[in-house]
C-alpha cells in the first residue's frame, strides 16, 4: 500500500470512531497503521502517524508547508496545492481530496465562529499566527473548494530594502516630519511590509492607532493601539467594519492614524482625518500607478454615501495626501519602490525631492 493510500485508509478508519477520533493518542494511530502494513519500520510508522495526526488536529498536508519560513503564500485550487517562495509560484505536487480539504477548511473557520457552505460560500478569516485566509467553495468555486493563505511575516524589513539608502532616508524624513503618505501597489507587491517599514520612523512616544482587516502591522513605538475589523459571524451579525473603527479612532486622541488598506467608503474618513489634525498618517491602496491611486481614492470617497460634489471630494483628497509611494515586484520577484510622487493642491503629480536634493 502506497504511503498516501495508507494515510487515507488509516484516517478514514479512525474517523469512523466519531467523536472519539479527536481524542485518539499517537500510539493508537500507530497501531492502526501497523495493522494496515506490518512491514513498515518504526520510523515509517512514526511518519505516517504524524501525517494522520496532522489531518485530525492540524491542517493536514499543509502543516509542513506552513512550517517553511520561505513560503509566503499557500494556494489550494480544488485540491491542488501551490506555494509562493521568493515571489515565484511553485507547484508542490500535493493533492488534497475534497473531503480532506473541506475538513481543513472547517478546522480553520469553526474556532472563529464562522461557517462556510453553499449558503455562505465566501469567507475571510485569520489564523492564530496572523496569516490571512480566504476560502471560496461551490457554487462560487466551480471546480471545487479554493483555499488561500497569505503568511504573516513577523520580521521587520527596513525601508532601505525597497530602494537606495538615499531614497530611504528621504522617505523616513517625510514620515518624521508628518507628511501624509499613501502606499500604492498591486496584490502581493509588499504594501503592508513597506507600510510597516515607514511606520518605524514615527517617534516612539507618539500615540498611533492602526486599523486593519487583518492585523499585520507591528510598529516599534511604545504608544501603539492596534484595531482589527471583524466580519459577521455565521448568523450574519457582529460585523465591525474598518470604516466604523476609523470613526472610533478619531475619539481615541491619536497623533497619527494608520489604515492598513482602504478599499471603500472609509477613504473619506481617512482623508478627513488627515485634513483635521492627524498629519503624518499613512495608508495603502490597490493601484498600478500613483495617478491610478488618486483616481481609486476619489472613487472610494464617493462610495461613502455622503452627498459631496465631485470637486469637493477632489479638493479634500488633494489637500490631504502629500506623497504617493508606488511599490511593485520586479522580474526576480523582489519588491521595489518604483516611484515616489508629490501631490499638488490641484491634483498634479511631480517627482518627490527633498530640500537640497539635486534635480535629476
Amino acid at each position: 500500500m502506497q504511503a498516501t493510500a495508507l494515510i487515507d485508509t488509516a484516517y478514514d478508519q479512525i474517523m469512523e470512531r466519531g467523536e472519539l477520533a479527536q481524542r485518539i493518542a499517537d500510539a493508537e494511530v500507530g497501531a492502526v497503521i501497523a495493522g494496515l502494513n506490518p512491514l513498515l519500520s518504526d520510523a515509517q510508522v512514526g511518519e505516517a502517524t504524524a501525517a494522520v495526526m496532522a489531518r485530525l488536529h492540524g491542517l493536514g498536508p499543509l502543516e509542513p508547508i506552513l512550517a517553511d519560513p520561505l513560503v509566503s503564500e499557500v494556494m489550494v485550487n480544488a485540491g491542488q496545492v501551490w506555494v509562493e517562495r521568493h515571489g515565484q509560484i511553485e507547484d508542490t505536487a500535493i493533492h488534497m481530496n475534497e473531503g480532506l480539504l473541506l475538513g481543513v477548511i472547517e478546522r480553520i473557520v469553526s474556532p472563529l465562529g464562522l461557517r462556510v457552505d453553499r449558503s455562505a460560500p465566501l469567507v475571510d478569516a485569520r489564523l492564530g499566527d496572523g496569516s490571512r485566509v480566504n476560502i471560496v467553495v461551490p457554487p462560487l468555486a466551480i471546480d471545487g473548494p479554493c483555499l488561500t493563505i497569505r503568511r504573516f511575516v513577523a520580521r521587520r524589513v527596513p525601508v532601505a530594502a525597497f530602494c537606495s539608502a538615499v531614497e530611504a532616508s528621504q522617505l523616513e524624513h517625510a514620515v518624521a516630519t508628518r507628511q501624509n503618505i499613501v502606499v500604492s501597489g498591486g496584490t502581493g507587491a509588499g504594501k503592508t511590509t513597506l507600510l510597516n517599514a515607514l511606520g518605524a520612523a514615527i517617534g516612539p512616544m507618539e500615540r498611533v492607532v492602526t486599523i486593519e482587516d487583518a492585523a499585520e502591522l507591528q510598529l516599534p513605538g511604545r504608544h501603539v493601539v492596534r484595531l482589527e475589523s471583524r466580519p459577521a459571524n455565521g448568523e450574519g451579525i457582529g460585523e465591525v467594519t474598518v470604516r466604523r473603527l476609523l470613526r472610533n479612532a478619531l475619539r481615541m486622541r491619536p497623533d497619527r492614524i494608520i489604515v492598513g488598506e482602504v478599499r471603500g467608503g472609509e477613504a473619506l474618513e481617512m482623508v478627513q482625518a488627515m485634513n483635521t489634525g492627524h498629519a503624518g498618517s499613512l495608508s495603502s491602496c490597490h493601484a498600478t500607478t500613483p495617478a491610478d491611486a488618486l483616481r481609486r481614492l476619489e472613487t472610494m470617497m464617493l462610495q461613502a454615501d455622503v452627498a459631496l460634489p465631485l470637486q469637493a471630494v477632489r479638493d479634500h483628497l488633494y489637500s490631504a495626501i502629500d506623497l504617493i509611494v508606488q511599490i511593485a515586484r520586479d522580474g526576480d520577484g523582489e519588491r521595489r519602490i518604483t516611484d515616489v510622487v508629490r501631490v499638488g493642491a490641484d491634483g498634479s503629480l511631480s517627482r518627490f525631492h527633498q530640500a537640497g536634493e539635486a534635480q535629476r
